[in-house]
């Protein structure tokens, strides 16, 4: 290809950099040749000079130009290593030299076998020998040779990158050769190795990896003139999608072909062409993918693929006319005959047509495809897509028998996935998805194919989605993550973003270590301090990934936030977040993009809070504010204004966000509970009335957890009226509350504790019927000893005169908790059952070995000694 266009790349500047490049290297593989021939003039009897003379020159020989024709059939490096043979015959070492800088190939391997022959266990021979005879075509000989010396020296690279180029011939699946190839890599970092191994992960599907994008970057350090490597890394960098990257590599890669490669295949630089046109094209560049597409025309090597790109390009410039003209292009290039790509020409075109003009006319067009096309998964997958979006079912026909024609896991994977989209769109409404439908098909299909990665992601994403009370929770059951698969990505989602954002959705990603013997979350198993380990060996896996630093950043938070912020979290959560902050991705105008930025302010702001720094709290809010969000996203950064304004008793400024936070409302019930806490802490005179019609309209589309958040807003109103001494009130709210929400204990804890307070305070035995009656629930309901139920339950019936209920209660409290944090009233209550108990009682002994009376009491004052009570009741014992 004799001119690029648009190459955005200086011819003369490119070639001379490599031109400099390789003098550079030359000078110091002269400089070397020299000082090696000094050190031979100096000692002609050391034989290893001879061979490291002829290194060298090999080596200078390798970076000069147009100068093979000059050179006599015998080399100085094999001249060289003559010499050092004819003074230690007998060193298998110098034979390998000899066979490695020969060009002749019987010479060659009449080197290597005798190196053998003085060594038979001589590793490198053997590889080197296998090189040769896979050069000669001689496969099986060449996986013996390698076998051979994998088995004497398994450190040894060039075996097993033999074994990775073998792969067709010795069986191996495409991620065995890689796995291989990279062993190579690591093992000996040669740029041949380098780029093979970017060659095996395109097609293992390993092309985002770590390791594929370090080989390419250091094999371009050592061998920049070849294009293969520039075009490898754009491959690399597309995978990335880094787009701009990729098109800098595409143009670096025709201009080596054009300066340094000499005679290239036309059908190898079009590849480069067809490349570049694809990353320009989703770089957004659609104006300059269009001129690659007309130069490509105009040197007849526009293929399917670029006719492909060709249409897209229109369609991204917004010419559907054009576009549309070069799908009919398209159409009659690859449909009538038996190409390569007609399936994926095929399915191109319908979802074109699909965006262009409609479901109706793509689905006429796919009513009269030749019966033919629906051969492949691919079209007959693209069909049952837009079937899924009809309601109409106008190609019930055509999708009928899919899933039968279907033989892979992963095509019926992908039909399942297609299938839960429509049922999201068609039973949802306008502005929210069906996704309690979605989950249900989901669940359902898992049973059938329960290893399918695509369906546990899509069935994690959906529940860490919805709104509803529990899904969330069970949301990490749906897979078992691996960093190591990061790299694979399938579905919307990584399965290692919906576990991390699971976990921040969870509230619970505690270190384990839990003050009381409880937990928010039931099913925190899986959800625990795992989340940020896992993320942080994404984040050093792939420090480009910036979704796995935003949910590092709120995992973080939500760890400060459980151990009530300390500075050590504080200082790590502020780097974190200013490191985030300085990111291109924000510099964007994806709504996505700017809610992580908001996000991260918010949590800046969180920080600064609990730092005591108001002014930066503040700004960071009203940074916030500021952007270009929709309006129940910006409720919170008001929100989080009313509490910096006032920790700083500005009450001005706190009732004018307040108020502002009213106009903008949110569809987040969270939300409306803080402001109705903020409202209650600081007594602002307003219409309540609103805050609870807001809670009650939102969200109305949560079916199973509505009943949940109205009861959640029940238990503000009755702790609302706990501060202000309103204990009849609360006990009204909170009993409203457990009707909503039946099964949730702590309701029946709070209720229970607030009846016996009122009991207490008008010595009314029913509110301490009532308050049995609600601690009982508690205890049922609830899948594990809740803290604190039984003893108050004990307490209750000893009040009402039952000493054996009291005691059983009590017993049970004692064995509900771990030793390490039992309280000291449990001591004390202790204390008071030993007194009560018979010398001859064995219903201590059994928990404890000792039962004085008197261990108990001094066990509770060691533990809290400032309690007057127990000093009271240690004075009257030892009366």
């Amino acid at each position: 290809m004799d001119e690029g266009l648009g190459s955005g790349a200086d011819e003369n500047s490119f070639s001379s950099s490599i031109l400099s490049w390789k003098r550079i290297c030359c000078l110091a593989v002269r400089s070397a040749c020299c000082s090696y021939q000094r050190a031979l003039h100096l000692s002609p009897w050391q034989a290893n000079v001879y061979t490291d003379v002829a290194i060298a020159s090999e080596l200078l020989f390798s970076l000069k130009e147009n100068c093979k024709d000059d050179m006599n059939p015998w080399f100085v490096s094999e001249k060289m290593c003559l010499g050092g043979l004819l003074l230690e015959g007998c060193n298998s070492e110098f034979w390998v030299a000899l066979g490695c800088l020969s060009d002749h190939s019987a010479l060659k391997q009449h080197a290597f076998i005798r190196a053998l022959q003085l060594d038979v266990s001589l590793a490198v021979a053997w590889a080197y020998l296998g090189k040769l005879y896979r050069q000669e075509g001689e496969s099986q000989l060449a996986q013996l040779a390698f076998d051979r010396a994998r088995s004497i020296d398994p450190s040894l690279s060039l075996p097993w990158s033999g074994m990775s180029a073998d792969a067709a011939a010795r069986n191996l699946k495409p991620d065995e050769a890689y796995e291989c190839c990279l062993r190579a890599v690591q093992i000996f970092p040669l740029a041949e190795f380098q780029t093979g191994l970017v060659k095996l992960a395109l097609q293992s599907g390993y092309l985002r990896s770590p390791e594929a994008f370090g080989a390419i970057q250091q094999a371009l350090q050592r061998a920049p003139q070849y294009p293969e490597s520039h075009n490898l890394k754009g491959l690399v960098c597309e995978a990335r999608s880094d787009y701009e990257s990729a098109v800098a590599s595409y143009r670096l890669a025709r201009l080596a072909a054009r300066v340094f490669a000499g005679k290239l295949s036309k059908s190898y630089l079009a590849d480069i062409s067809i490349n570049l046109t694809r990353s320009l094209c989703m770089a957004g560049n659609a104006d300059d993918a269009i001129e690659e597409c007309k130069y490509l025309e105009s040197k007849g090597l526009l293929d399917v693929e670029g006719l492909q790109l060709y249409a897209l390009s229109y369609w991204k410039l917004g010419k559907y006319d054009l576009a549309l003209s070069m799908a009919k292009r398209l159409a009659s290039s690859a449909i009538p005959t038996e190409h390569p790509l007609a399936a994926a020409s095929v399915s191109f075109i319908c979802r074109l047509v699909y965006h262009i003009s409609g479901e109706e006319l793509a689905m006429r067009n796919i009513l009269q495809l030749p019966k033919r096309a629906f051969q492949s998964s691919r079209v007959r997958l693209v069909a049952y897509a837009i079937h899924a979006l009809d309601e109409s079912h106008q190609l019930d026909s055509v999708v009928s028998s899919v899933r039968e024609s279907l033989s892979s896991s992963k095509e019926i994977a992908a039909l399942d996935f297609l299938a839960t989209l429509g049922l999201l769109v068609k039973h949802g409404s306008k502005d929210c998805l069906e996704v309690q439908k979605g989950v249900n098909y989901l669940r359902r299909a898992l049973h059938i194919s329960p290893n399918s990665h695509l369906i546990r992601t899509l069935l994690g994403y959906l529940l860490v989605s919805s709104k509803e009370w529990k899904d969330v929770h069970i949301s990490a059951r749906c897979f078992r993550v691996d960093p190591s698969e990061q790299q694979k990505k399938e579905g919307v989602k990584s399965s290692v973003e919906i576990f991390g954002a699971g976990a921040v959705a969870c509230c619970n990603v505690g270190s384990g270590k839990k003050t009381l013997a409880m937990s928010i979350c039931r099913e925190n198993s899986t959800l625990e301090c795992k989340t940020i380990k896992l993320l942080q060996k994404c984040v050093h896996q792939e420090p480009w990934d910036h979704h796995s630093y935003y949910l590092l950043v709120l995992n973080y938070l939500q760890k400060a936030q459980e151990k009530k912020f300390p500075r050590n979290l504080c200082v790590v959560l502020e780097r974190l977040i200013n490191v985030a902050l300085r990111s291109e991705l924000y510099a964007k105008d994806e709504i996505s993009s700017q809610y992580q930025k908001f996000q991260l302010l918010l949590c800046a702001a969180e920080v600064s809070l609990h730092c005591g720094n108001n002014f930066e709290c503040i700004m960071h809010a009203k940074s916030a504010q500021e952007m270009q969000l929709p309006d129940n996203y910006l409720f919170f950064a008001h929100l989080l204004l009313c509490r910096a304004y006032a920790v700083e008793d500005n009450y001005s400024g706190f009732h004018e966000e307040y108020i502002r936070c009213l106009e903008l409302k949110t569809d987040n019930h969270i939300g409306w509970i803080c402001l109705k806490f903020l409202e209650s802490r600081y007594k602002l005179q307003s219409d309540s009335s609103s805050l609870a019609l807001a809670i009650q309209e939102c969200g109305k589309e949560i079916k199973t957890s509505w009943n949940m958040w109205i009861a959640m807003y029940n238990l503000v109103q009755g702790l609302t009226a706990v501060w202000n001494g309103e204990f009849i009130d609360a006990e009204e709210s909170l009993a409203q509350a457990c009707l909503l929400a039946g099964g949730e204990s702590c309701l029946f804890l709070s209720h229970g504790v607030i009846c016996m307070e009122i009991a207490r305070q008008q010595s009314d035995s029913n509110f301490l019927s009532l308050a049995i009656r609600s601690l009982k629930k508690a205890k049922d309901s609830s899948s594990v000893p809740l803290p604190f139920v039984s003893l108050l339950l004990a307490q209750a019936e000893a009040s009402l005169g039952s000493e054996s209920k009291w005691e059983k209660n009590l017993i049970e409290e004692w064995s509900s908790w771990r030793p390490e944090i039992r309280p000291a009233e449990l001591f004390f209550q202790m204390h008071l059952l030993a007194r009560r108990l018979t010398e001859g009682s064995g219903a201590i002994s059994n928990l404890e070995p000792s039962t004085s009376p008197l261990r108990w009491i001094l066990q509770a004052i060691h533990i809290n000694p400032s309690c007057l009570r127990y000093w009271r009741a240690l004075l009257k014992f030892m009366e």
